[in-house]
């Protein structure tokens, strides 16, 4: 059985302020920093055999502070196939004015998110690809371990519906808070 510990990346000033992220690398910020410790210090874990983070530097970030918490002195890995999805021309734009704007692709992605992208941006159906592949190899090359996965919401949300096999309509109910663990026993995979 392999365990895993979702990690969402801490908050970031996007975050606060609705605007869809991506993967614009975004750092954490204050408020982002101080979750991560928090987290840290709150997990009832025992540590992980490993680390692995998505590239992004809100990810990477959270990573390093978890680890410092947790006394984890080897290397975080970084595996870019746990970024977030990507937003294309999105990127940086509030929730609010994306429905305005785009108002017939925001109706057709949310109609059908396995298929449809924001414009110049990825599908669910792509991340979830990615990021499930990801998932098996690592679960392959650590059977038995505990491994730490820190990445972004959707991408954590796409794991957990993947895993409890949940139609992937229900995956934007599945993002965890910023900086929330949440623990995973794997005795296969899907």
């Amino acid at each position: 059985m392999t365990t895993l510990y979702l990690i969402r990346h801490g908050q970031t000033d996007w975050n606060l302020e609705g605007k869809y992220t991506g993967q614009s690398d975004i750092p954490l910020n204050d408020t982002g920093r101080a979750q991560a410790r928090l987290a840290a210090d709150e997990a009832h874990h025992s540590p992980p055999s490993v680390i692995i983070s998505s590239d992004l530097i809100r990810a990477v970030e959270t990573a390093e502070i978890v680890a410092a918490g947790w006394r984890y002195s080897k290397h975080i890995q970084k595996d870019r196939r746990l970024r977030e999805i990507n937003q294309g021309v999105w990127e940086g734009m509030h929730f609010n004015d994306i429905k305005k704007k785009f108002a017939a692709e925001f109706a057709a992605r949310e109609a059908n998110p396995l298929g449809v992208s924001a414009p110049g941006g990825e599908t669910v159906g792509e991340v979830k690809e990615r990021v499930v592949a990801a998932v098996r190899e690592i679960c392959g090359r650590y059977p038995d371990q505990t491994v730490a996965l820190v990445a972004h919401g959707l991408a954590l949300a796409i794991v957990r519906a993947w895993l409890a096999d949940h139609p992937i309509h229900d995956v934007w109910s599945l993002i965890p808070p910023n900086a929330k663990i949440i623990k995973v026993e794997i005795t296969q995979l899907l």
